[in-house]
Order: structure tokens, then sequence, then C-alpha cells
């Protein structure tokens, strides 16, 4: 794993990190396939059932979770390199994954940062973090999910005025709108998105699995459509070791001793 981002483990938890303070944390090709290989490590690790990916922000006068793309990376012609085929930008706004990946932003996050952070399932958010998709300022559009994500996670109004006019969204905004799960204190977005890592990690994985995939389906599938997929992720957990382990465990009144099987 490369150092600019880094991969560790607590628990039942992994942590990626993104781990260039000094560039403001932005991507570049570097940055985008060590992203990928974060996620595959995470995803292929049975014993790790949810993520948190934040970033190092270190020295910085203002905390910035991400700026982006490395906008040095593009002049020098490698703009094709801080996307991969499987994740798209970053590595990260596109891949397909079962875990959820919590968000821990202490700072700001922009352009492509803000777009990370919208491909994440769950915000946790400092009250000095701000989100904006600032592209249209350079002649440019948000292309790695922004311009449909943000409508979803905030409503066509709000997300139109923050895209035309590329101003950011400051967090106490976005935590009333709904693109931020807990709103904290600056320098707590860590402890507070582990806490609610462990309550994940509390339940059942492949329940929550099948939850997170209905979810997120629901953003384009059709009732229709989703009724079949509840029915077929519904079949799939109850024909699990740990169903029976869930069922017996309310019986006797003891936590679930739940092994993802």
């Amino acid at each position: 794993m490369s150092d600019i981002v880094t991969y560790s483990t607590d628990g039942r938890v992994g942590i990626i990190t993104l781990n260039r303070p000094d560039a403001r944390n932005a991507i570049n090709g570097e940055v985008a396939q060590a992203m990928e290989a974060a996620i595959d490590q995470l995803e292929a690790d049975d014993e790790i059932w949810v993520g948190i990916l934040t970033a190092n922000t270190e020295g910085q006068e203002r905390p910035v979770f991400c700026a982006g793309a490395d906008l040095k990376a593009i002049n020098s012609g490698q703009a094709a390199h801080i996307s991969t085929r499987r994740g798209g930008f970053a590595g990260f706004v596109y891949r397909e994954r079962r875990k959820p990946i919590i968000v821990a932003v202490d700072g700001l996050a922009t352009a492509g940062g803000c777009e990370i952070v919208l491909a994440a399932d769950l915000v946790i958010a400092t009250t000095r973090s701000s989100f904006g998709l600032a592209e249209v300022k350079r002649n440019l559009i948000a292309g790695a999910g922004g311009l449909f994500r943000l409508p979803r996670a905030i409503g066509q109004a709000a997300a139109m005025e923050m895209i035309l006019t590329g101003e950011p969204l400051p967090a106490e905004r976005a935590f009333q709108l709904g693109l931020i799960s807990r709103l904290v204190a600056p320098g707590e977005a860590m402890n507070e998105a582990h806490k609610l890592a462990l309550q994940i990690t509390a339940c059942a994985p492949l329940a929550v699995y099948a939850s997170r995939k209905v979810v997120l389906a629901a953003a384009y599938q059709t009732d229709e459509e989703l009724i079949d997929l509840t029915n077929q992720e519904f079949a799939k957990v109850m024909a699990s070791g740990d169903t029976k382990e869930g069922l017996t465990a309310f019986i006797e009144k003891r936590t679930p001793n739940w092994t993802g099987q």
C-alpha cells in the first residue's frame, strides 16, 4: 500500500486515509490506484464489516479533506490516470462494493473531494467542514457523480443553486439538508465515525449488506423492481446461519455471535 493512502484495521473496521496533506489531499494517479487497492483489501477481508474513509489534514492552515483532482497531474497530461476502470475517479466514486463506508470529514471537500463524499454511504462532518462543486468557475462540470448524486442527497433546489453558483455549502446547512448524518465539533469526526462503525458492526453483516443494497437501488429502480430485490435479499438472509443465531440469541436474551455466514 502506498504511503499517500494508508489502510489499517481496528476490530471489524477498516480505515482508509488520504495522506497528502501538503497537496490538500488532491487525487493523482498514485492516489487513485492506492484507493482502489485499499477498497480491494477491505472488500476481500471477511473479518472487516465496515469501512471509514478519512484524510490527514495535519499541518494545513485551513483543513482540507480533499481538493479534488490534482491540477498539476492534469496539466502534465496525466488526467486519465486519476480514474480507474473499476472505481472511476479516485478509484472510488463508481466502485461496486458490498460493505458500507463512512466518510469522516474535518475540513473542505470540494470538486472531486465532494464527489468522493457523495459516493460514501454515511457522512460524519465537523462544524468547520464545507462541501462544494466549484467546477463551473473553471469552465468544467462535476464529472464524477456529483451532478446526479447531490440532488438525491439534498434535493434539486439546493443542489441546483450549489452547482450553478459553485459556492460551498457550510456543514450546518449540509446537516439540515440531509447530506451529513452526524455533525460534530472540529477534531471529532474520526471519533464519531468510529462510534457509528461500532454500532453497525454490532448488527448482522449479511443483513447490513442486503439492506444497503436495496436502499441504494431505490434511487433508480421502480417499486416493482424494488419489491423483487427486497424479496431476493430477504430470502438470502433467511437462509444464512446468522438468522438462526439472531433468533436464538433473542430467545436466550444474549448478544448474538455473528459470523457473516
